[in-house]
């Protein structure tokens, strides 16, 4: 699935109304089978449906059938993947892929990027209620209403309880970034401390520029 402004990152949350008929036919054929399909970033350099590279694998959790054939579902991320080549463009796209997995190859430096983080994250957690973005991003020009655990639960405790650098990231990258772009070179990038010290920018930059709550590129 290509969606515009959508990054799906490992154990993330994406809530989607899937209503196109080839969408239909995707979710009918997943959920006969391994209940899974990837979800890329539709590029917004192509005049065409162009997806990004490297997407989200997705489990589907949850799906609701609607009487007028179109569905609700919850996916949740389990794994970055590349899409390596086309195998079939219709009904729907699928692809060869390729799983992709985080490195660390410094873990005492990660664990230090990972302290300041964390406490970056416990001061927008502070900051007054809509000061700050706790909600997932929109998927398909569907505003997702179902937000990630830990940015229902708005609380730091909820990554006192992730002992893996790579989750931490990902979870905060997802919950904060507001940015499809900023979203999709950090599921792109694979070396954690990299992944880390780039969040921290971004994160860094965006509280730097005024912005209005819950409102999205």
């Amino acid at each position: 699935m290509t969606l515009p402004h959508t990054t799906l990152f490992p154990q993330a949350f994406l809530p989607l109304r899937i209503f196109e008929l080839r969408y239909r036919r995707m979710l009918e054929d997943a959920l006969q089978g391994h209940r899974m399909f990837a979800v890329a970033l539709r590029r917004p350099d192509r005049s065409r449906e162009t997806p990004a590279p490297v997407a989200g694998l997705g489990l589907i959790r949850a799906s609701v059938g609607q009487a007028d054939g179109t569905s609700n579902l919850i996916l949740q991320g389990i794994a970055r993947v590349e899409l390596v080549e086309v195998a079939h463009y219709r009904p729907y796209r699928r692809y060869h892929i390729r799983p992709l997995a985080s490195v660390i190859r410094d873990r005492a430096a990660v664990d230090t990027l990972t302290t300041r983080l964390l406490k970056i994250v416990k001061a927008r957690l502070q900051q007054p209620a809509g000061a700050v973005n706790l909600s997932a991003p929109e998927a398909g020009g569907v505003a997702s209403a179902w937000p990630s655990p830990f940015a229902h639960a708005k609380q730091v405790g909820v990554l006192a309880h992730v002992d893996q650098p790579e989750q931490i990231a990902d979870l905060v990258s997802w919950t904060l970034l507001s940015r499809s772009d900023q979203r999709q070179a950090l599921l792109e990038t694979l070396d954690v401390e990299t992944r880390l010290q780039r969040l921290l920018h971004f994160l860094l930059v965006e509280s730097q520029q005024p912005r209005t709550p819950n409102s999205y590129e």
